[in-house]
């Protein structure tokens, strides 16, 4: 009876688990769509360049050229709009999943152990079933709590929330995120050794992640503090190179100026 009554239970969960994933499905076919519309006005936006250059009158030619132009680049801004958005919603049903999947797993530990008690107390009606499990955070609690500890510089408990969601949760969609605030937690307590460590791990464990610019820059800063400017400037070079358009290839160039090239 228990068994069935949690089996039921479980069903809406599993539902919600099986339109999340097809919401994130949807959001990726936009996004791969977007992506190609962008290639696409690429190659226009070549074409009409190839085009002025073999162009006889190249200043009625230029003139063409910069209202296509002008009329590609803002079709490509509102492109680069719709994917940013489109990858803010994966982010945030990816979170959804998680809690999901964390739940199905919960219930399902419960089923298994109410089935153990009944088993156990067949026949023995009177006997008390044991008290309810310490409920444990789901992964996007555990996840805004250690950044809310983080933001009002709680930095040793920040520390100690990221950590618990590294290890509870290592194929949740935000691991990667908390490896790299492990980093930044251990450089906001000056311990920079280990802030490299913590975001050297964030490169080799999550080469794809967004965060890995960002841990190559906060590792050249921590070298910088360290006093090994060599090591410093390798890896400043090394955003610019890598990530030549990102906001931290901007912060590496300022950061390599005011140290000296």
């Amino acid at each position: 009876m228990v068994t069935l009554l949690f089996s039921l239970a479980a069903c809406a969960p599993q539902s919600e688990l099986v339109k999340a994933k097809s919401d994130i499905t949807d959001v990726r076919e936009d996004v791969k769509e977007n992506k190609a519309q962008i290639q696409g006005l690429q190659k226009r936006l070549d074409m009409v360049d190839a085009n002025v250059k073999g162009t006889v009158d190249m200043q009625k030619a230029m003139a063409d050229y910069g209202v296509k132009s002008d009329q590609i680049t803002t079709d490509m801004q509102l492109l680069q709009g719709k994917l940013e958005e489109n990858n803010f919603r994966i982010a945030e049903l990816a979170q959804k999943l998680d809690d999901k999947s964390f739940k199905i797993a919960e219930l399902s530990a419960k089923t298994e152990e109410l089935d153990a008690k009944v088993k156990l107390l067949s026949g023995n009606t009177t006997t008390t079933v044991g008290k309810q499990a310490t409920k444990t955070l789901e992964p996007s609690d555990l996840y805004r709590q250690a950044k809310t500890d983080y933001d009002k510089k709680n930095y040793d408990l920040a520390l100690a929330g990221f950590q618990n969601y590294v290890t509870q949760f290592p194929v949740a969609s935000q691991v990667d995120k908390s490896q790299y605030w492990i980093g930044e937690c251990y450089y906001a307590k000056k311990d920079f050794n280990k802030a490299i460590e913590a975001f050297n791990k964030v490169i080799k464990s999550y080469p794809k992640s967004d965060k890995v610019a960002g841990a190559k820059l906060k590792i050249g800063y921590s070298y910088l503090n360290e006093r090994n400017n060599a090591k410093a400037r390798e890896y400043l070079y090394k955003v610019i190179k890598e990530h030549p358009s990102t906001q931290e290839a901007a912060l590496a160039r300022n950061k390599l100026k005011s140290i000296g090239k």
